[in-house]
Formats: structure tokens, C-alpha cells, sequence
């Protein structure tokens, strides 16, 4: 699941899609939009870390175009709605997506800061993010005010109150309303500090000297066109390529006052014999053992389990009746069903593949200890696989 919120299949690790629009002379136009789930960053120990997109916060709570300041403002009034009502159960729900809605805000001003780090002059420090910085400290400040508040009447209720639920309904939302605080907090302290972060990057990078340029998508950018290239055409790209890449080379210098010693010296007298011949230190050969084809037809025979689900215990002990040696070959099977390897079997031209699932019970058979396994095997929905091909395929054209 990870890796497809990723798209690690895609250099870029994003995501793409077209949609049409009509101007306003009418003409239809066909336009891309790049956006991103779940990004991968590193931190300052160069450890990565995952982080959920805008896009995503965005799709999260529900809306694609929605202000985020005036989205909070109306979830705390909600909430302050539904807490005066005692419906906490409601509350705890407007509470989480007011969450959200700070993780969001963060999101923006983080980028604004981050993107200042990057290069100062792709940041408009004249007016857009002044005005921007001075709305979110009015903002934050107004809600650490009113978070602060709910939470301590929030905390009163819970207190005070005999039922159970309720009280456990209380302490779910005073978490929730106590993290928007924490998180505003950072926020806070983050905004006031971006003025001076402004300062210092601006004089870092005026004495840094030229800015590097990007990195080449070497896959992307060189690989890709120039495969659908003729040869004659290709031939200029990929020679200017291999020129700029290689680092520089250094030619040779000849030193005189050590050349001319060297030329004028005498050849070394060469040797009649090569002199005693050592030893060599034989390193004995370790025999690897392996399975035969016959224990390995004796072990597919066991697993061809179409129609049936059968525990990896059971298979252990009919395994032993056959060959002392067949249950370890057949552990390392059913392990590997554990975590199948669903895209080579694909690429394989295979029509279904061995799966193992937990069967919640212990497992105590022929020295294999730990929890018993579920064998079965799945079949492939080729005609819904071709399908997800041809749509993918008509999307990248």
C-alpha cells in the first residue's frame, strides 16, 4: 500500500493525470496535473521519513479548494457547538478533522520556509509571505487561545462526570484538542522565527556563489527519448552527454631531470631462473547440500492445494512419512508463500501462486516452532489485469 501512495514505480515517485478544459473562445484543450500522496524526506541524521502531501491532507478531509484559516475557524465553532450540546461522540470527530486542518496550515508555511532555504528569490518576501506570516500568527495566536479554553472545559466535563463514556468520550477529545495545541505551538514559535530565517538565508546564499543546477534524470531525460531515436539521431545526444558527464583528465607532464636518469640507465640483468616455486595453500572444498528433483516433485505435490486451504503443520508431518530431509524443503516454501513475489510470477507468465496466511495457532511439528501457517493457492484475474494495463498504458499516451 505504501508503494503505490508512493508510486515507487515512477521516477519522479508521483502521480499524473489529464483533464480537458474549454477557454473562453471554446477551444478544448487537453492539461496535466502532477501531484503527490506521500513524500519521501530525509532528516538531518539522513533517516527517511514519510509525510503526507497538501494534496492528500486536502483529499483526507474532504475538500479540494477550501481556505484553510476559515476551515478551522468554522470546525472550532462546531465544536464549540457540539461540546455545549454534550455530543461528545460528534465533537471528537470535528476535533480530528480540525487536526488535520492544522497539519495542513503547517504544511503551507512549512513550504513557503523550505522553499526560502532553497533559493530566496523563488519566494515573494515583499508582500505574499509578510501578509502570509502576519495572518497565521493572528491565526495561531486566536487559536491557541480557543483550543486552550475547550480543553480545560473539556477537562472540567471529564472530571466532574460519573458515566463511564462519557468521561472516556472527554479524555479522547481533550487528547485530540491538547495535540492542536502542541502543534500550533511549533507553529508559533516556527513563524516567529521566519523573518530571521529570511535574514540569514538571504546573506548565505548572496556569498554562496552561483546556485548548482538541478540533477539530470539520466533515465527521464536521456534514456527514454533517445531509445526512440535512430541511431543518426541519437548519436549527438548521448556523445555530448558522455562528454560533459566524465570528470576532467590530466595529460601527462614529462620531468626531464627524471626521464633522461631513466633512459640512459642500464637494462637490469634478467634472471635464468624464476626461482623456488612456493607451495600453493589448498582451501578445502565445502559441499553444499541440496534437494533432489525428486523431493522437490514430492513438495510441489504436497502444495498443489487448488481448491483447499491446509495448515503448514499437516504438511510437515505427511512430508516426514515420505523423506526425513522434505519438511525443511517444505518450511522454505511455505515461508516464501508468506510474501509471495506477485510481480515476477506475473512476468513469469504464471496463473496463480502459492499464498501463506497466519492460521493463529502455534505450530510444533518436525523441529519447526512459531505460528502455523495457511496454505492455499490464488489465481490470477488476467482479464482484469489486462484491463489495469491497457488503461495505464492509454493514460501515459
Amino acid at each position: 500500500m505504501l508503494d503505490s501512495l508512493i508510486n515507487v514505480r515512477d521516477s519522479e515517485r508521483g502521480f499524473r493525470r489529464f483533464y480537458g478544459e474549454v477557454d473562453g473562445a471554446g477551444a478544448y484543450a487537453l492539461r496535466k496535473w502532477d501531484f503527490k500522496l506521500i513524500e519521501e524526506r530525509s532528516d538531518s541524521n539522513g533517516d527517511l521519513y514519510l509525510r503526507a502531501s497538501n494534496e492528500a491532507l486536502n483529499v483526507l478531509v474532504g475538500a479540494l479548494d477550501t481556505d484553510v484559516e476559515s476551515a478551522q475557524i468554522a470546525a472550532e465553532v462546531r465544536l464549540h457547538n457540539l461540546i455545549g450540546r454534550g455530543r461528545l461522540a460528534d465533537a471528537k470527530a470535528v476535533a480530528e478533522q480540525a487536526r488535520i486542518r492544522t497539519i495542513q496550515y503547517a504544511v503551507i508555511i512549512r513550504a513557503q520556509l523550505d522553499a526560502t532555504s532553497r533559493n530566496v528569490a523563488t519566494v515573494d518576501w515583499t508582500d505574499e509571505v509578510p501578509d502570509l506570516l502576519n495572518e497565521a500568527l493572528d491565526h495561531v495566536d486566536h487559536r491557541l487561545q480557543e483550543e486552550s479554553a475547550i480543553a480545560r472545559s473539556v477537562s472540567t466535563d471529564r472530571d466532574q462526570s460519573e458515566d463511564p463514556v462519557r468521561r472516556r468520550q472527554a479524555a479522547d477529545l481533550v487528547d485530540i484538542v491538547e495535540d492542536c495545541i502542541r502543534r500550533h505551538t511549533r507553529l508559533q514559535i516556527r513563524l516567529r522565527g521566519a523573518r530571521t530565517l529570511f535574514l540569514d538565508e538571504q546573506d548565505r546564499q548572496q556569498f554562496s556563489g552561483t546556485a548548482l543546477r538541478a540533477s539530470v534524470d539520466v533515465y527521464g531525460d536521456l534514456l527514454q527519448p533517445v531509445l526512440g531515436l535512430t541511431l543518426a539521431d541519437a548519436f549527438h545526444p548521448v556523445r555530448s552527454f558522455y562528454e560533459q558527464s566524465v570528470g576532467p583528465t590530466a595529460d601527462d607532464q614529462l620531468c626531464l631531470s627524471t626521464l633522461v636518469p631513466a633512459l640512459l640507465a642500464p637494462s637490469p640483468e634478467r634472471a635464468r631462473f624464476a626461482g623456488e616455486e612456493e607451495e600453493p595453500e589448498l582451501v578445502p572444498v565445502v559441499e553444499v547440500r541440496g534437494y533432489t528433483d525428486e523431493q522437490q516433485r514430492v513438495a510441489e505435490s504436497l502444495l498443489d492445494l487448488t481448491d483447499e486451504a491446509r495448515p503448514l503443520s499437516e504438511l510437515l508431518e505427511e512430508a516426514a512419512a515420505f523423506d526425513p530431509e522434505l519438511p525443511d524443503l517444505l518450511a522454505l516454501l511455505a515461508l516464501r508463500a508468506f510474501s509471495p513475489q506477485l510481480g515476477a510470477a506475473l512476468s513469469e507468465g504464471a496463473d496463480r501462486v502459492l499464498l501463506a496466511v497466519s492460521a493463529e495457532a502455534p505450530l510444533d511439528s518436525q523441529g519447526f516452532k512459531g505460528d502455523d501457517l495457511l496454505l492455499t493457492y490464488a489465481a490470477f484475474d488476467r482479464a482484469a489485469l489486462d484491463a489495469d494495463r491497457l488503461e495505464r498504458n492509454s493514460g501515459r499516451s
